[in-house]
């Protein structure tokens, strides 16, 4: 027959002690010692959904969701990673059906990371340059800080305002991007300022110290292959592709300081 579920509440619970099979002491301490069990192997849920080299880090430039793993196994066995926006959601919800290939992913990675070492001179060159000029404009006017907050705080009003009349239909989608389209590159450049005037690096050493450790982790790599999800985690910030399948990478310690990171590797090949 069918058996019904009871709630909680409703089950009757009855102690017959003729009936325990272990000693209530035995039971205490059995207990107690599986509760120690699982604290000590207590799998996160962070743990869990990093299990993979790429997990969380490539990002559907298109809707902003994350790129999950899928393997497919033929002849031979390939590993992809599949914008979960399009595909969970569907097509009318990001256009974004680019497939990338794992072993591919890993030799831009590596490509990338020798292209940044080669170029680790100039990296440095221009992160320098940056934060001097924004130093610079600041030592020239003292209300620098308080006018880019005030910017800041315009625009993101003005963003959320035509968002808010686009949830209640008082405005199309086109109206929408029309009116915000570049604001929110606005507000990531402002965002972007106000970090690095936040730095107070005193002067141009601390800042290559800062650097220097990064390029020394990027050294260190022998192999992407060999790389945990942490691991690469505390070198990238994201990967981003588009829906062409172009894949821009960037660097943690740019996205930190402020510096939007993938505009300087091309600047150095000019």
């Amino acid at each position: 027959g069918q058996r019904t579920e009871k709630d909680e509440t409703e089950w009757m619970v009855t102690e017959r002690p003729e009936l325990r099979i272990i000693e209530p002491e035995m039971y205490e301490k059995a207990q107690e010692i599986l509760e120690s069990r699982s604290k000590v192997f207590k799998l996160t849920k962070e743990r869990q959904s990093n299990k993979y080299l790429f997990s969380t880090l490539i990002k559907c430039k298109e809707c902003g969701w994350s790129f999950r793993r899928t393997v497919r196994t033929y002849k031979n066995t390939y590993i992809r990673w599949v914008c979960s926006g399009h595909n969970g959601r569907g097509a009318d919800s990001c256009p974004n059906a680019q497939t990338v290939d794992e072993e591919e992913l890993i030799e831009v990675l590596s490509e990338y990371f020798s292209g940044l070492l080669k170029a680790k001179k100039n990296v440095i060159r221009h992160v320098t340059g940056e934060f001097q000029r924004v130093y610079k404009a600041k030592d020239e006017n003292l209300n620098y800080e308080k006018e880019l907050n005030a910017q800041l705080t315009k625009l993101k009003k003005m963003r959320q305002k035509y968002m808010d009349m686009y949830t209640d239909d008082l405005i199309t989608r086109e109206e929408l991007n029309e009116k915000i389209g570049g604001t929110k590159q606005e507000i990531e450049r402002l965002e972007n300022e106000l970090k690095m005037v936040a730095y107070h690096l005193t002067k141009g050493e601390q800042l290559e110290t800062i650097l220097n450790r990064t390029f020394k982790e990027i050294e260190d790599i022998s192999d992407v292959h060999q790389m945990t999800n942490a691991q690469l985690k505390r070198i990238i910030q994201k990967i981003e592709v588009d829906k062409d399948g172009n894949v821009d990478i960037y660097l943690r310690i740019f996205g930190d300081l402020g510096l939007d990171e993938t505009v300087l590797i091309s600047d150095n090949q000019t």
